[in-house]
């Protein structure tokens, strides 16, 4: 499944201190960050990782992050 966010990430900087969070959470599955669309997106490709750990941690770095539908 693949689940889509929308973030306040802007920089590659940035994405390598969230992605050292998920890389340890998603060992076998992919993510990625689309930093020139709007909603600076990031997409997770997982079978069992919940929406809210994304949240949460992208929240504990103090960035902004919620599920697209």
């Amino acid at each position: 499944m693949i689940h889509v966010f929308k973030t306040s990430v802007k920089s590659e900087k940035q994405v390598s201190l969230v992605g050292a969070f998920l890389n340890i959470l998603l060992p076998y599955e992919a993510w990625n960050f689309d930093l020139e669309d709007t909603d600076r997106i990031l997409r997770v490709e997982t079978v069992d990782l919940m929406p809210e750990t994304v949240i949460t941690i992208l929240n504990s770095q103090g960035f902004e992050c919620n599920e697209l539908q």
